[in-house]
């Protein structure tokens, strides 16, 4: 097993025990109303210089990405 995928295991088995900071949306627009469907996380790496996203989704469809804070759950 390489070093790299060893220290990746690591830090996902510590961010599975945290909560994200950021919840990811796909926004779809339909005429004036705004659908938003939750469609992953993101947690922010230890140093402070970056994301790790993970999305159970990939919008198929027209729309925005969003990413927003956990209290901002929708």
């Amino acid at each position: 097993m390489s070093t790299t995928y060893k220290s990746r295991t690591t830090n996902e088995q510590k961010r599975e025990g945290r909560a994200p900071s950021l919840i990811a949306y796909h926004v779809a627009e339909r005429g004036e109303s705004a659908f938003w469907t939750r469609i992953g996380a993101a947690w922010e790496h230890e140093d402070g210089r970056g994301l790790s996203v993970q999305l159970d989704l990939i919008p198929a469809t027209e729309g925005r990405f969003v990413l927003r804070e956990a209290s901002d759950a929708k």
